[in-house]
């Protein structure tokens, strides 16, 4: 039957003991696995505050990195804004300058379009030189003037001759459709200056007066029927 052997646990005792004449020796049992303990327990505490310590670095590095990202990029959305607000400010001076452009283009339209619509007006006087005026007959409204030789009848406003006949009384007649509603005739026995389809505008000469064609019929018509002639001619002096 073989041995057994058993392990024994191994104490160490500590005896603390006293000069004095009556004191006692005290016992401290020792156990040898306690300093290990007290190891651990430090590491521990050494490696939860190194742990505490990078953990915590990491953050502020983390939010050192973002807070310096951000500031990169508001810095970025300012110069982006600044060049925003002068793209905007050139591109206002753009749309001024062209406003400009075109509300002086338009000025210019309407005044061209008040200079045609004023030489498309038969309002001027459709002879030259000094004349008189005859009484005119019964019938369609017309104006009788008798001219001096080498005087001129002119178109009273621009438009296209769109009628050159003969006429039994006058001798001939030519007509100016001014395109805005007023046509106008002359009657006159001299020589024609124009022909039908020409565009005249306004002081064109349509006949000139000789010693035997002083006498001048002008009649004109609104929207194809007969006015007076003298509601729109400008005399003056």
């Amino acid at each position: 039957m073989e041995r057994q052997r058993h392990k024994r646990k191994k104490h160490r005792i500590v005896l603390l003991a006293s000069d004095a004449v009556n004191a006692g020796v005290e016992q401290i049992h020792y156990h040898p696995w306690g300093p290990w303990i007290v190891i651990l327990v430090l590491c521990a505490f050494l490696g939860a505050c190194l742990g505490y310590f990078y953990v915590t670095e990491g953050l502020r590095t983390e939010r050192d990195m973002d807070s310096s990202e951000q500031q990169a990029q508001i810095a970025q959305l300012e110069q982006e804004k600044s060049e925003l607000e002068s793209q905007i400010e050139s591109l206002n001076e753009t749309i001024q300058i062209l406003s400009n452009t075109v509300n002086q283009k338009t000025q210019n339209e309407n005044q061209l379009s008040e200079q045609l619509e004023k030489q498309t007006l038969p309002t001027e006087f459709p002879l030259t030189g000094a004349v008189t005026m005859d009484m005119a007959p019964e019938g369609d409204p017309m104006c009788i003037f008798i001219a001096t030789d080498g005087a001129m009848v002119v178109a009273t406003a621009g438009g296209t001759v769109t009628a050159v006949n003969d006429d039994s009384e006058y001798g001939h007649n030519v007509w100016v459709d001014h395109g805005n509603g007023y046509v106008t005739v002359y009657r006159n026995s001299g020589e024609i200056k124009v022909k039908q389809g020409e565009s005249v505008t306004q002081g064109t000469t349509l006949f000139l007066i000789g010693d035997e064609n002083t006498r001048l019929g002008y009649q004109m018509l609104k929207d194809g029927a007969y006015i007076d002639p003298m509601e729109m001619l400008a005399i003056s002096g």
